[in-house]
């Protein structure tokens, strides 16, 4: 199927999606701050930038999209069918990426997590998950 916008068209629809401050980011954060956690965000001196860390705790979250970031037996992890030569590379590069950020954050010492866009619409799943980083940020400051 060919696409149904001109090259122009899908720049410009393209330059819009965000890679900060995205709907699912502000979620969790809001979810965090309410637990009574605070955090920074988009930490720029390590790898991979993460979404939101706790810099005392060495504890880093990533709030991936399922699209973009691939995720594993997730319906939202298509590929598109039109331009396959172009997506396939991209988001093989975007998981490679990922896997070395959490690679190197690992030895840094760090305890990394990852929230899918998906658990955002599965309470039980993000629950599970922020108290996982609830757990972990309060424990790793006692050490």
């Amino acid at each position: 199927m060919a696409d149904i916008f001109t090259a122009a068209q899908r720049s410009v629809i393209m330059s819009r999606i965000k890679s900060k401050n995205t709907k699912p980011e502000r979620i969790v954060r809001k979810i965090l701050f309410s637990k009574g956690l605070r955090y920074r965000l988009h930490a720029k001196d390590l790898p991979g930038k993460p979404d939101i860390i706790f810099r005392p705790s060495k504890v880093a979250v990533f709030v991936h999209g399922c699209f973009w970031h691939q995720h594993k037996n997730c319906k939202d992890a298509f590929v598109p069918s039109t331009r396959q030569d172009y997506w396939l590379p991209k988001l093989k590069k975007n998981a490679q990426r990922d896997e070395k950020a959490i690679k190197c954050l690992n030895e840094m010492e760090w305890k990394v997590y990852i929230i899918w866009e998906c658990f955002i619409k599965d309470d039980t799943k993000l629950n599970d998950l922020i108290e996982k980083i609830i757990y972990s940020v309060k424990d790793r400051r006692t050490i």
